[in-house]
This record gives structure tokens, C-alpha cells and sequence, in this order.
């Protein structure tokens, strides 16, 4: 099966040693699968960084950060020159030691296609700050020059615009930083017990009192007998948040929130619902909701917020998709672990 994949994988063991070397990779770096299975990975893929440093030494996979989840795909070089594009995944023991790195590879000509994926994030960004940026430095230049001209409600009209917009700035810094840490496999996760409900409940208190309509929103029921989750409240709130909000910027009507139990393998699970009464989403437009820059068919915002709520998701350990919501419109369902108490 990993033979007919068209990329490059490489498994290594706990021990550093590889398992399995499939027919791309062998392809790629000119080693035959079976001169390197049995042999050290850093020994068969010799990588070093654009900066001529030996990776392996420079990021020590087995003995690193314990939190990292994996490494983005970036350019590495083999000893003879060639240029692959690498991506590294860790699947960790239950006290967080390395049990297998999962590395793949491609060729160098991807390197186009993740130059213009980033040219495009650098764009997107500059044209988002650009615009609330404007709005502050040309408030306070006036405020600053001509004060003593407006009254106490026109300055305060001004300043509001400016920490509105402030805000704004401040969400998109919170987002690239969160698409870095997603990107690097550097989130962490802080384990408490949450009630999932009432995060919720929390989520449109707030947007009533920042004056949307109240009947806008409506969290269903609550069923008896939901498990305990132990989950991390802040990146829950987020999640809740960006969905919610692209419920209301999306879609229509009502927006709801259902929390049911769930099961994943057996284990105690819970499952979110956010539904809205729009047009929904296409079955073919399901697969790309969650990729970066998309903003569906009302352009506006960065085109982020969906994925970082995927990347969010999975690093609690769970899932989300999206389907056609019972009522019409469309339905982001999340499914997380229960968890456990902190020993």
C-alpha cells in the first residue's frame, strides 16, 4: 500500500531505526529499500538545512520538545545536493516519548506551490492591517493636531473607532500566531474541567451585549447524563467563537448550538453542533472549507478562522466536519474526548 503512494514515506522506530522505506522515497534519494530499512534514519536521509546544519542535530526529533506534534514541510538537502521538501510527524507513547517519526517526502518542484501559498498569507495580511492601521493613524493624527475642535462626543466616536479597530488588529495577530503554532505542531494543550454548555451559553451572552439580537441565537436542550470533559477552556471558547461567527457572517436565520454525547472508540466522548438557516455549503465545497483563505461566497476577513478551528480541534484529539445543517443551512459538528482528570 505505502508503495503505491506518490510521495516519499520513511517510518523510523523508537530506536531511530527505519521501518519502512517505500518505492517513492527510494526514488527520491536514489537508496534502495532494502540497503535502508534496519539502518538509522539520519544515516539514510543525511539532512541538512539551507544554513548547511545537520537537521537531525539541529532539531533533535527524540529528544526535543515533548508538546511537538510534527515539523511543516520545508526544504532539506541530501549530502549529494538534492533538494527534497520534508514534512515530519511524531506519534508519541502515553508519557510522551517517541514511538515513531512518520517523514515525508517531495520533490523540490512543490517548492512553487508552497512559495505562492505563503506570498498569498503574506498578502492576505498586509491587506488586513492595512486598512484598521489607516483608521488609527489617521484618528489620532487628527485628534492629535486639532483637539481642542471637537466636542466631547465626536472624540469619543474617534477613540471608540480606534479601539474597535485596535481590537481588530489584535485578531489577526492572535490568528497568524495561531496558524504558526498549528503549522509547527506546537500547541499546547491545558486540560481542566470544562462545561461545554455553558461556554456556550458564555459565547452569545457575549454577542447580545455587543448588540446583536437575541433571538438571533438558541442553544438547544442540554440532554442529562453528558460526560465530564476535560478539555482546555480557552481553545474551546475559541472554537465556539469562530464558529458562531461564521454562522452569523455566512449563513442566516437562527443560529444554534447543540451539545449531545458521543462516543470515539468506545470512550466517552461530546459532539457540538453549530447550525445556521442559510443557503448551507455545497457537498463538493465540504472538503475546502477548512483550508486556509477560504471565505465562501461574502468575501471578507482573513480566510482563517475555519482552519485554525480544524487545527484547534485536532489538537484536543478530535474531529469536525460539515454537512447540511436538519433545518437547511449548514452544520459544523465537532466531536471531542472526554478525557480525563490531571493525574
Amino acid at each position: 500500500m505505502a508503495d503505491e503512494l506518490p510521495d516519499g514515506l520513511v517510518i523510523a522506530n523508537e530506536a531511530g531505526r527505519v521501518v519502512l522505506f517505500n518505492r517513492a522515497a527510494a526514488r527520491m534519494t536514489s537508496v534502495a529499500a532494502e540497503e535502508a530499512l534496519g539502518k538509522f534514519v539520519s544515516d539514510v536521509l543525511p539532512f541538512r538545512d539551507s544554513d548547511d546544519r545537520d537537521w537531525w542535530v539541529f532539531v533533535d526529533p527524540y529528544h526535543g520538545l515533548s508538546t511537538r506534534t510534527r515539523h511543516p514541510e520545508r526544504s532539506l538537502f541530501l549530502t549529494d545536493g538534492i533538494e527534497l521538501l520534508v514534512s515530519v510527524g511524531y506519534v508519541r507513547d502515553s508519557d510522551r516519548s517517541v514511538s515513531r517519526l512518520v517523514i515525508s517526502l517531495r520533490g523540490a518542484q512543490q517548492r512553487a506551490r508552497l512559495e505562492r501559498s505563503r506570498a498569498e498569507l503574506v498578502s492576505t495580511v498586509a491587506h488586513e492591517l492595512r486598512s484598521p492601521l489607516t483608521s488609527v493613524k489617521g484618528f489620532t493624527a487628527t485628534l492629535l493636531n486639532k483637539w481642542h475642535r471637537f466636542t466631547d462626543d465626536q472624540k469619543r466616536v474617534m477613540l471608540e473607532t480606534v479601539n474597535a479597530d485596535a481590537d481588530r488588529v489584535t485578531r489577526l495577530i492572535t490568528e497568524l500566531l495561531d496558524v504558526s503554532r498549528i503549522e509547527s505542531g506546537r500547541m499546547e494543550v491545558h486540560r481542566q474541567l470544562v462545561d461545554v454548555p455553558e461556554r456556550a451559553r458564555r459565547i452569545i451572552a457575549g454577542r447580545v451585549a455587543a448588540g446583536e439580537a437575541e433571538e438571533r441565537f438558541r442553544i438547544a436542550d442540554v440532554p442529562a447524563g453528558l460526560p465530564e470533559t476535560w478539555l482546555d477552556a480557552d481553545k474551546i471558547d475559541q472554537i465556539l467563537g469562530n464558529l458562531v461567527e461564521n454562522a452569523v457572517r455566512h449563513g442566516g436565520g437562527i443560529v444554534t448550538i447543540v451539545v449531545e454525547s458521543a462516543q470515539i472508540g468506545g470512550d466517552p466522548a461530546i459532539a457540538v453542533s453549530v447550525r445556521d438557516q442559510g443557503e448551507g455549503i455545497p457537498p463538493e465545497m465540504a472538503t475546502r472549507v477548512f483550508r486556509q483563505f477560504w471565505r465562501g461566497k461574502r468575501r471578507g476577513g482573513t480566510g482563517l478562522g475555519l482552519y485554525i478551528v480544524k487545527g484547534l480541534v485536532e489538537s484536543l484529539g478530535g474531529t469536525i466536519t460539515v454537512g447540511r445543517a436538519p433545518g437547511g443551512g449548514a452544520e459544523f459538528r465537532f466531536i471531542l474526548p472526554a478525557g480525563a482528570p490531571i493525574a
